[in-house]
Protein backbone atom coordinates (compact mmCIF):
# COMPACT_ATOMS: atom_id res chain seq x y z
CA UNK A 1 0.00 0.00 0.00
CA UNK A 2 1.46 3.56 -0.86
CA UNK A 3 -0.19 6.57 0.75
CA UNK A 4 0.30 10.25 0.46
CA UNK A 5 -0.60 13.53 1.91
CA UNK A 6 -2.34 15.96 -0.13
CA UNK A 7 -2.26 19.88 0.15
CA UNK A 8 -5.34 21.13 0.96
CA UNK A 9 -4.40 24.32 2.22
CA UNK A 10 -4.42 22.87 6.03
CA UNK A 11 -0.98 22.05 8.02
CA UNK A 12 -1.76 18.09 7.50
CA UNK A 13 -3.28 17.71 4.60
CA UNK A 14 -5.42 15.11 3.31
CA UNK A 15 -5.07 11.80 3.53
CA UNK A 16 -4.76 9.77 -0.04
CA UNK A 17 -4.01 6.16 -1.10
CA UNK A 18 -1.53 6.30 -4.54
CA UNK A 19 -1.42 3.64 -7.09
CA UNK A 20 1.08 1.36 -7.22
CA UNK A 21 2.41 2.87 -10.39
CA UNK A 22 1.94 6.55 -8.61
CA UNK A 23 -0.33 7.53 -11.30
CA UNK A 24 -3.85 7.62 -9.37
CA UNK A 25 -4.71 8.41 -6.11
CA UNK A 26 -7.80 8.25 -4.25
CA UNK A 27 -9.22 10.36 -1.03
CA UNK A 28 -9.06 8.09 2.15
CA UNK A 29 -12.55 9.93 3.42
CA UNK A 30 -14.36 7.84 5.96
CA UNK A 31 -11.44 6.14 6.77
CA UNK A 32 -8.98 8.44 8.60
CA UNK A 33 -8.69 13.10 7.58
CA UNK A 34 -4.92 12.74 7.78
CA UNK A 35 -2.17 10.37 8.10
CA UNK A 36 -1.74 10.96 11.75
CA UNK A 37 -5.12 9.94 12.41
CA UNK A 38 -4.94 6.61 10.08
CA UNK A 39 -1.20 5.97 13.07
CA UNK A 40 -3.30 6.29 15.62
CA UNK A 41 -5.83 4.27 14.76
CA UNK A 42 -3.75 1.68 12.46
CA UNK A 43 -5.20 -1.45 13.77
CA UNK A 44 -9.04 -0.04 12.44
CA UNK A 45 -7.53 1.86 9.75
CA UNK A 46 -4.99 -0.41 7.84
CA UNK A 47 -7.33 -3.13 6.35
CA UNK A 48 -9.58 -0.29 5.13
CA UNK A 49 -6.82 1.20 3.45
CA UNK A 50 -5.40 -1.68 2.08
CA UNK A 51 -9.62 -2.51 0.70
CA UNK A 52 -8.94 0.96 -1.18
CA UNK A 53 -5.45 0.12 -2.11
CA UNK A 54 -6.67 -3.10 -4.08
CA UNK A 55 -9.23 -1.32 -5.61
CA UNK A 56 -7.26 1.16 -6.86
CA UNK A 57 -4.69 -1.26 -8.33
CA UNK A 58 -7.70 -2.77 -10.40
CA UNK A 59 -8.96 0.08 -11.54
CA UNK A 60 -12.54 -0.64 -10.11
CA UNK A 61 -11.82 3.16 -8.56
CA UNK A 62 -14.50 5.46 -9.55
CA UNK A 63 -13.40 8.55 -8.00
CA UNK A 64 -9.77 7.73 -8.29
CA UNK A 65 -8.19 11.06 -10.05
CA UNK A 66 -4.80 11.67 -11.09
CA UNK A 67 -1.68 12.06 -8.75
CA UNK A 68 0.31 15.02 -8.98
CA UNK A 69 3.62 14.52 -7.06
CA UNK A 70 3.83 18.66 -7.09
CA UNK A 71 0.03 18.33 -5.05
CA UNK A 72 1.83 16.37 -2.38
CA UNK A 73 3.14 17.41 1.16
CA UNK A 74 5.10 14.94 3.26
CA UNK A 75 3.51 11.75 4.08
CA UNK A 76 3.57 13.40 7.77
CA UNK A 77 3.71 17.08 7.39
CA UNK A 78 4.93 17.12 10.70
CA UNK A 79 5.73 14.48 13.35
CA UNK A 80 5.45 14.30 17.56
CA UNK A 81 8.95 13.10 16.97
CA UNK A 82 11.77 12.94 14.16
CA UNK A 83 14.74 10.83 15.44
CA UNK A 84 17.30 10.14 12.83
CA UNK A 85 20.18 7.36 13.03
CA UNK A 86 24.05 7.03 12.20
CA UNK A 87 23.31 3.45 11.68
CA UNK A 88 25.82 3.43 8.28
CA UNK A 89 29.38 3.02 10.06
CA UNK A 90 31.19 3.60 6.81
CA UNK A 91 30.20 7.43 6.74
CA UNK A 92 30.92 7.97 10.41
CA UNK A 93 34.76 6.36 9.95
CA UNK A 94 35.39 8.56 6.31
CA UNK A 95 34.32 11.54 8.29
CA UNK A 96 36.68 10.74 11.67
CA UNK A 97 39.65 9.83 8.86
CA UNK A 98 39.79 13.09 6.57
CA UNK A 99 39.55 15.40 9.88
CA UNK A 100 40.98 13.32 12.37
CA UNK A 101 37.97 13.20 15.00
CA UNK A 102 37.56 12.25 18.59
CA UNK A 103 34.08 10.82 18.51
CA UNK A 104 33.24 9.35 22.05
CA UNK A 105 31.43 6.26 21.27
CA UNK A 106 30.91 2.25 22.13
CA UNK A 107 31.11 -0.45 20.55
CA UNK A 108 27.60 -1.89 19.07
CA UNK A 109 25.80 1.36 20.35
CA UNK A 110 23.89 3.40 17.67
CA UNK A 111 23.98 6.98 17.35
CA UNK A 112 21.23 8.57 17.02
CA UNK A 113 19.78 12.52 17.61
CA UNK A 114 16.52 14.18 18.24
CA UNK A 115 15.51 16.14 15.24
CA UNK A 116 13.11 18.80 14.14
CA UNK A 117 9.82 17.03 13.67
CA UNK A 118 7.62 20.34 13.27
CA UNK A 119 7.79 21.27 9.97
CA UNK A 120 8.99 18.57 7.39
CA UNK A 121 8.78 19.64 3.51
CA UNK A 122 7.21 18.00 0.09
CA UNK A 123 9.44 16.18 -2.28
CA UNK A 124 8.84 19.10 -4.98
CA UNK A 125 8.57 22.38 -3.00
CA UNK A 126 11.93 24.90 -3.15
CA UNK A 127 14.00 24.51 -0.34
CA UNK A 128 14.41 28.05 1.45
CA UNK A 129 18.04 28.84 3.15
CA UNK A 130 19.33 32.02 5.12
CA UNK A 131 22.27 31.94 3.43
CA UNK A 132 25.00 29.46 1.20
CA UNK A 133 27.96 30.45 3.77
CA UNK A 134 25.96 28.16 5.75
CA UNK A 135 27.01 25.22 3.32
CA UNK A 136 24.11 23.55 2.37
CA UNK A 137 24.49 19.78 2.26
CA UNK A 138 21.55 16.75 1.48
CA UNK A 139 22.04 13.43 3.00
CA UNK A 140 19.79 10.55 1.44
CA UNK A 141 18.39 8.44 3.80
CA UNK A 142 14.85 6.12 4.45
CA UNK A 143 13.21 6.37 7.38
CA UNK A 144 10.38 4.08 9.31
CA UNK A 145 6.97 5.58 10.89
CA UNK A 146 6.39 3.63 13.77
CA UNK A 147 2.73 3.20 16.07
CA UNK A 148 2.50 2.75 19.43
CA UNK A 149 6.04 1.25 20.59
CA UNK A 150 6.08 0.16 24.17
CA UNK A 151 9.38 0.85 26.55
CA UNK A 152 11.88 -1.77 26.88
CA UNK A 153 10.67 -3.41 23.74
CA UNK A 154 13.30 -5.98 21.90
CA UNK A 155 14.07 -6.37 18.23
CA UNK A 156 12.15 -9.10 17.01
CA UNK A 157 9.15 -7.13 18.84
CA UNK A 158 9.88 -3.90 17.56
CA UNK A 159 10.28 -5.24 13.76
CA UNK A 160 6.33 -5.50 14.21
CA UNK A 161 5.78 -1.56 15.15
CA UNK A 162 7.22 -0.78 11.93
CA UNK A 163 4.28 0.34 9.63
CA UNK A 164 5.36 2.49 6.92
CA UNK A 165 8.70 3.94 5.15
CA UNK A 166 9.38 7.23 3.65
CA UNK A 167 12.70 8.35 1.64
CA UNK A 168 14.31 11.51 2.43
CA UNK A 169 16.71 14.11 2.24
CA UNK A 170 17.95 14.99 5.49
CA UNK A 171 19.51 18.78 4.67
CA UNK A 172 22.07 19.49 6.83
CA UNK A 173 24.34 22.87 7.30
CA UNK A 174 27.82 21.87 7.78
CA UNK A 175 28.90 25.32 8.84
CA UNK A 176 27.07 24.69 12.24
CA UNK A 177 27.83 20.61 12.57
CA UNK A 178 31.01 20.49 14.06
CA UNK A 179 30.60 23.06 16.17
CA UNK A 180 27.46 22.09 17.41
CA UNK A 181 28.27 18.28 18.12
CA UNK A 182 31.54 19.26 20.07
CA UNK A 183 29.30 20.90 22.56
CA UNK A 184 28.14 17.58 23.51
CA UNK A 185 24.06 17.91 22.89
CA UNK A 186 24.04 17.33 19.59
CA UNK A 187 23.05 19.20 16.14
CA UNK A 188 20.45 22.17 16.00
CA UNK A 189 20.90 24.88 13.58
CA UNK A 190 22.94 22.53 11.70
CA UNK A 191 19.33 20.56 11.09
CA UNK A 192 17.01 22.29 9.62
CA UNK A 193 13.81 21.00 7.45
CA UNK A 194 13.60 17.73 6.43
CA UNK A 195 12.50 16.67 2.98
CA UNK A 196 10.19 13.76 1.82
CA UNK A 197 9.17 11.49 -0.75
CA UNK A 198 6.03 12.10 -1.75
CA UNK A 199 4.62 8.57 -0.74
CA UNK A 200 5.08 6.68 2.16
CA UNK A 201 4.60 2.80 1.97
CA UNK A 202 4.06 -0.17 3.69
CA UNK A 203 6.68 -2.55 4.38
CA UNK A 204 5.10 -5.48 1.83
CA UNK A 205 5.71 -3.08 -1.37
CA UNK A 206 9.25 -3.97 -0.52
CA UNK A 207 8.84 -7.91 -1.48
CA UNK A 208 12.08 -9.96 -0.67
CA UNK A 209 14.17 -5.83 -0.48
CA UNK A 210 12.58 -5.48 2.83
CA UNK A 211 14.87 -8.29 4.72
CA UNK A 212 16.86 -7.97 7.79
CA UNK A 213 15.24 -4.61 8.70
CA UNK A 214 16.98 -3.34 5.85
CA UNK A 215 15.97 -1.85 2.81
CA UNK A 216 18.06 -3.31 0.57
CA UNK A 217 18.13 -1.58 -2.48
CA UNK A 218 20.34 1.05 -4.00
CA UNK A 219 18.76 4.97 -3.76
CA UNK A 220 19.95 7.14 -7.15
CA UNK A 221 20.91 10.41 -6.43
CA UNK A 222 21.27 12.98 -8.64
CA UNK A 223 22.89 16.78 -8.41
CA UNK A 224 21.92 19.25 -11.12
CA UNK A 225 20.81 16.20 -13.01
CA UNK A 226 24.48 14.00 -13.22
CA UNK A 227 23.93 11.24 -11.16
CA UNK A 228 26.05 11.10 -7.73
CA UNK A 229 25.70 8.35 -6.53
CA UNK A 230 23.57 5.17 -6.01
CA UNK A 231 24.37 3.59 -2.49
CA UNK A 232 22.96 0.81 -1.57
CA UNK A 233 20.63 0.04 2.23
CA UNK A 234 21.89 -3.26 2.65
CA UNK A 235 24.73 -2.33 4.15
CA UNK A 236 23.01 -0.95 7.72
CA UNK A 237 25.24 -1.39 10.27
CA UNK A 238 22.41 -1.40 12.08
CA UNK A 239 18.93 -2.79 11.49
CA UNK A 240 15.40 -0.54 11.96
CA UNK A 241 14.43 -3.33 14.65
CA UNK A 242 17.80 -2.55 16.46
CA UNK A 243 17.53 1.25 16.56
CA UNK A 244 13.99 1.00 17.73
CA UNK A 245 14.77 -0.79 20.70
CA UNK A 246 17.89 1.78 21.39
CA UNK A 247 15.35 4.70 21.08
CA UNK A 248 12.61 3.20 23.22
CA UNK A 249 14.90 1.83 26.27
CA UNK A 250 14.03 4.16 28.37
CA UNK A 251 10.20 5.69 27.51
CA UNK A 252 7.71 4.43 25.23
CA UNK A 253 7.23 6.20 21.13
CA UNK A 254 4.09 6.65 20.10
CA UNK A 255 1.94 6.65 16.79
CA UNK A 256 3.58 8.47 14.27
CA UNK A 257 7.21 8.68 15.59
CA UNK A 258 9.78 9.19 12.39
CA UNK A 259 12.98 7.08 12.60
CA UNK A 260 15.82 7.51 10.30
CA UNK A 261 18.61 5.41 8.74
CA UNK A 262 21.43 8.22 8.88
CA UNK A 263 23.06 8.78 5.38
CA UNK A 264 23.38 6.28 3.05
CA UNK A 265 26.97 5.08 2.78
CA UNK A 266 28.92 2.29 1.61
CA UNK A 267 32.09 0.75 1.44
CA UNK A 268 32.90 0.54 -1.96
CA UNK A 269 32.47 4.36 -2.66
CA UNK A 270 34.32 4.16 -5.83
CA UNK A 271 32.03 2.39 -7.41
CA UNK A 272 28.82 3.18 -6.20
CA UNK A 273 29.48 7.27 -5.14
CA UNK A 274 27.78 8.66 -1.97
CA UNK A 275 24.05 10.27 -0.75
CA UNK A 276 26.04 13.29 0.52
CA UNK A 277 28.56 15.99 -0.42
CA UNK A 278 30.11 15.93 2.89
CA UNK A 279 31.03 12.35 2.41
CA UNK A 280 32.76 12.84 -1.03
CA UNK A 281 34.59 15.39 0.52
CA UNK A 282 36.11 13.59 3.10
CA UNK A 283 37.26 11.23 0.56
CA UNK A 284 38.57 14.11 -1.51
CA UNK A 285 41.23 14.87 1.87
CA UNK A 286 41.62 11.73 2.57
CA UNK A 287 42.74 11.03 -1.04
CA UNK A 288 43.85 14.30 -2.25
CA UNK A 289 44.38 16.75 0.67
CA UNK A 290 41.66 18.60 0.21
CA UNK A 291 37.90 19.17 -0.74
CA UNK A 292 37.31 19.89 -3.58
CA UNK A 293 33.49 19.54 -4.11
CA UNK A 294 31.70 22.74 -3.13
CA UNK A 295 28.72 22.75 -1.00
CA UNK A 296 25.47 23.95 -2.99
CA UNK A 297 24.35 27.42 -4.10
CA UNK A 298 20.91 28.29 -4.54
CA UNK A 299 19.48 27.23 -7.51
CA UNK A 300 20.98 23.47 -7.26
CA UNK A 301 18.82 20.65 -7.88
CA UNK A 302 18.55 17.35 -6.50
CA UNK A 303 16.90 14.28 -7.37
CA UNK A 304 16.52 11.15 -4.90
CA UNK A 305 14.38 7.96 -6.08
CA UNK A 306 14.33 4.44 -5.09
CA UNK A 307 13.75 1.66 -7.73
CA UNK A 308 12.00 -1.95 -6.45
CA UNK A 309 12.72 -5.17 -7.61
CA UNK A 310 10.20 -4.68 -10.71
CA UNK A 311 11.62 -1.33 -11.59
CA UNK A 312 8.93 0.54 -10.40
CA UNK A 313 9.62 4.00 -8.59
CA UNK A 314 8.16 2.70 -4.72
CA UNK A 315 8.01 6.72 -2.81
CA UNK A 316 7.96 8.74 -6.34
CA UNK A 317 10.66 11.25 -6.25
CA UNK A 318 12.33 13.90 -4.24
CA UNK A 319 13.09 16.46 -6.77
CA UNK A 320 13.74 20.09 -5.38
CA UNK A 321 15.53 23.31 -5.89
CA UNK A 322 17.58 25.06 -2.77
CA UNK A 323 16.49 29.08 -3.18
CA UNK A 324 16.81 31.81 -0.62
CA UNK A 325 15.00 32.21 2.35
CA UNK A 326 12.86 35.08 0.97
CA UNK A 327 11.80 34.05 -2.00
CA UNK A 328 10.26 30.46 -0.50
Amino acid sequence: MKLATLKDGSRDGRLAVVSRDLRHALLASGIATTLQNALDDWQRCEPLLQALSRELNAGDASQAFTFDPREAMAPLPRAYQWADASSFLNHGSLMERAYNLDIKKDAGVPIIYQGAGDDFLGACDDYPVPGEEHQIDFEGEVAVVLNDVPMGIQPAAAADHIKLLMLLNDVSLRAHLFKEVSIGFGPLRAKPSTVFAPVAITPDELGEAWHNGRVNLPMRVEYNDALFGKPNGSEMDFSFPELIMHLARTRNLRAGTVLGSGTFSNRNYHEVGSACLSERRAIEVIEQGEAKTPFLSFGDRLRFEMFGLDGQSLFGAIDHRFVPALEA
